[in-house]
């Protein structure tokens, strides 16, 4: 699996503003429509279901939130690094400002999983981080993060 499998360019937001956790969320689910065809409100609804389960602020200031929806047809990711953090709620308590949201068929069963720790792992990175950190533009954002992960394939 490749980056460029789940993430277009389209689906790559630098300086996303959003004051809540919810807020997020409901950016990051119009964003997700936009790319997938899917309702919004179904985007939304799926995550804030899997939030209710337990955070996705997984620490350092990351996020992966997730959800299967049963139309999708593969498996989809956005990637926004924030404007300005917000709570999230995470692991560490610490605020979030870079986010990876993972999106998959009902079907998708191991596939969901192997990109889950796949994402997981490339954001662990710290060199990537500070460099997407220090990035302001969309398309270099999108750069850094095809061309980091290709060591960090599952």
């Amino acid at each position: 699996m490749e980056l460029a499998e789940l993430l277009s360019l389209g689906g790559v937001v630098a300086n996303l503003k959003a004051g809540s956790k919810k807020q997020l969320l409901q950016e990051l689910s119009q964003r997700a429509a936009e790319v997938t065809g899917l309702s919004e409100r179904a985007i939304f609804d799926v995550l804030l279901e899997r939030e209710r389960l337990g955070t996705t602020g997984v620490g350092n200031g990351i996020a992966i939130p997730h959800g299967k929806l049963a139309e999708l047809e593969r498996l989809h990711g956005l990637f926004a690094k924030l404007e300005r953090p917000v709570d999230f709620d995470a692991v560490d308590d610490e605020p979030v400002d870079l986010v990876f949201l993972l999106l998959a068929p009902e079907s998708a069963g191991a596939d969901h999983l192997k990109a889950l720790a796949w994402v997981s792992r490339l954001l662990r990175d710290k060199t990537v981080c500070e460099k997407l950190r220090g990035s302001d533009e969309d398309d270099a954002l999108f750069a850094l993060l095809t061309d980091s992960a290709a060591p960090h394939a599952a």
